[in-house]
């Protein structure tokens, strides 16, 4: 696989901090790519206060040590979620260990790991994750927010979720009890596939559409970052800003037997 990134992060026009953090690990060499692949992960702390900045980087670094330390080949799934629990229980105890009787922290989390021709996504919270092909943009993510909760068991239909004062609630998050389920997902990936992962202070303000557009109007990923932060807070700006891009340059195809990769003719 042939990969190349970029990502970049910003406090927006209101807020004094950033509580949004990002992170990556790219492999050192081919080899590497193969055995581990390449992980990125990006958080947006909950509470509008210290304990955010602090969950969402305990998250994002818990998950690179833990994806550093991973054992080569292991099932892409099956470690994605172990990683995120793991940042879960780190998150808890930053916040258990903050004085006495604790300080209740939490972070959203959307992370993946690309390998071989297959991208797996979890999360946990509503920082999303988009795969753009041919120029259109598909939520590869579902928010664990409770108005889309209430959407999903028909209480309220998606216009009224969207304007009702739970759409911002999440009813999941790292770090706000010992045990997080994250959600999963695998995915085939194509040559010239992008995969967008940011937090809601973009996609609260510009829709997939207009995300696919900016960048598949500029060639430098870098400039597309820069594009969408700008536009967001053009549109907005009351939320810190984040994205991550991933540009897919090349892929190995590969079949499975019994859990190990095959190279396909």
């Amino acid at each position: 696989m042939e990969v190349e990134c970029a990502e970049l992060t910003h406090c927006g026009k209101v807020r004094e901090h950033n509580e949004d953090y990002l992170g990556r690990v790219l492999p050192e060499t081919p080899a590497k790519g193969r055995s581990h692949g390449w992980l990125f992960a990006l958080a947006d702390g909950v509470g509008g206060q210290e304990s955010g900045e602090i969950a969402s980087r305990t998250a994002v670094e818990s998950m690179l040590a833990g994806f550093r330390a991973a054992p080569p080949g292991e099932q892409l799934s099956a470690q994605l979620t172990r990683l995120v629990q793991a940042a879960n229980h780190k998150v808890y105890e930053a916040g258990m260990g903050m004085g006495p009787g604790g300080v209740a922290m939490a972070t959203t989390l959307v992370a993946c790991i690309l390998r071989f021709d297959r991208v797996v996504v979890a999360h946990v919270g509503d920082s999303r994750c988009y795969l753009i092909r041919r120029g259109h943009a598909s939520q590869l993510t579902r928010d664990h927010t409770i108005a889309n909760e209430h959407v999903r068991l028909g209480i309220l239909s998606s216009r009224e979720a969207a304007e009702t004062d739970t759409r911002h609630v999440l009813s999941r998050s790292l770090g706000g009890n010992l045990f997080v389920k994250p959600e999963t997902s695998e995915h085939l990936i194509l040559t010239g596939d992008i995969l967008l992962l940011c937090s809601d202070g973009l996609h609260g303000s510009v829709g997939g559409a207009e995300m696919a557009s900016v960048v598949g109007r500029s060639s430098n990923l870098e400039m597309a970052a820069q594009s969408l932060v700008e536009l967001a807070n053009e549109w907005d700006g009351n939320d810190n800003i984040s994205v991550q891009l991933i540009r897919v340059r090349g892929v190995e195809r590969v079949g499975m037997y019994r859990g190990r990769p095959y190279k396909l003719r």
